[in-house]
């Protein structure tokens, strides 16, 4: 896996960048004005990193507007109660 200077994650495309952002939005419960909410090509690397600043990802935005967040974050702890039991 490539490394950066700034030793942030690495992703090759911004397509792969954004399912990860769209993932972490899911598995994780962020408070308000926390958490990755975009992508963007470092000068340095050449990679595409996540960051918590700037505009919010235009399809974040689409995702969290049509609830698919929401009910995917309602799956995930469906199955981890029936993983417990």
């Amino acid at each position: 896996m490539a490394q950066c200077v700034t030793h942030k994650k690495c992703f090759p495309t911004r397509e792969f960048a954004e399912d990860v952002l769209i993932e972490a939005q899911t598995a994780y419960e962020y408070a308000p004005g926390s958490g990755p909410i975009a992508v963007y090509q470092c000068e340095d690397c050449g990679y595409f990193h996540l960051t918590s600043r700037g505009p919010m990802s235009e399809r974040l935005a689409q995702h969290l507007a049509n609830g698919s967040i929401r009910r995917q974050r309602e799956a995930n702890q469906w199955l981890d109660k029936l993983k417990r039991k």
